[in-house]
């Protein structure tokens, strides 16, 4: 399975540096979620990979070669801002931009068939795009990168828009392109379902990469805490090692400095009363990238 390896990226406006030193690996059959803020470079990113810009510095590689124009033929790219032909009609606008990928007419037709069923837009094939509701115009922008049968996919916010069950059919077709060994990189500001939805993460902030991991890595702290709930005496956690502070009536959280200290946190709450629940407690992914852009609006 080819992974898909940026190495490097810096990229330059005049004085404004949109990349700087950007580095990560979207390896074969991983959806790779990748979040900032407006204007993190996001998609700077991901022009770059398409070859839509230059960088001043760095690598893209896939399958350990330089991406070049035949490389890029089989990459699936979906833009923020919709690209397609407003005044065209679905099933003749998804067989073009099929053939321009090299498919014959037979094949082309094919594909066209499949996506629009696969996406929900079979009865709007005869359709102009600029006539579609937004949502379907999205799942329509998803068939144009997908109808040539591509081996990466890159993809730029393609949530946006959607509702529930056209959300959920989208994470259905990205999770089976990564089966098939795609390795598939998409933004969203959507972090619930990114959190859901990904194998692996990277936080972009001012150009940089400054997070990346799994869910569980990034969510991993040096100082866990655990939510203890239960119906205890007051004073019950003085003798107990670490900082033990009441949340609410009946929670506590309990900062022990490894699983040991909290276990006798635990034990000590036992013995003063009942205890109905206790967990260890990690920050979500849109608590983490909250922290993110604290640290950048502070610096």
């Amino acid at each position: 399975m080819p992974d898909l390896r940026i190495d490097h990226l810096t990229k330059s406006y005049g004085e404004l540096r949109a990349l700087d030193d950007v580095s990560f690996t979207v390896r074969g059959g991983e959806l790779f979620g990748f979040v900032g803020s407006n204007g993190a470079g996001k998609t700077t990113t991901m022009r770059i990979i398409l070859g839509v810009l230059r960088a001043d510095a760095g690598t893209v590689t896939w399958n350990e070669a330089p991406l070049d124009l035949e490389a890029r033929r089989r990459i699936g790219y979906m833009p923020e801002e919709r690209g397609l032909y407003p005044r065209m009609k679905v099933g003749e606008q998804l067989i073009y931009l099929a053939r321009l990928h090299g498919l014959s007419a037979a094949d082309a037709a094919a594909a066209m068939e499949h996506w629009t069923e696969v996406l929900g837009v079979a009865e709007r094939r005869d359709t102009e795009v600029e006539k579609l509701s937004l949502g379907n115009q999205q799942r329509v922008q998803l068939a144009s990168a997908l109808v040539h049968g591509p081996e990466v996919l890159v993809l730029d916010e393609p949530f946006s828009g959607l509702d529930p069950v056209a959300v959920e059919v989208m994470s259905g077709v990205l999770r089976e392109q990564a089966a098939r060994g795609v390795p598939v990189i998409f933004s969203s500001h959507q972090l619930e379902l990114v959190e859901r939805l990904c194998d692996r993460v990277g936080i972009v902030r001012a150009g940089r990469m400054v997070a990346q991991g799994t869910i569980d890595e990034l969510r991993a702290t040096e100082r866990p805490v655990w939510e203890l709930t239960g119906s205890l005496p007051a004073g019950w956690a003085d003798a107990v090692a670490g900082s033990v502070t009441e949340a609410s009536p009946g929670v506590w959280r309990v900062e022990a400095a490894d699983a040991a200290a909290a276990q006798a946190a635990l034990a000590s709450a036992v013995k003063a009363g009942t205890v109905t629940s206790f967990a260890e407690v990690r920050p979500t992914l849109s608590e983490l990238f909250q922290g993110v852009v604290s640290e950048e609006v502070s610096a």
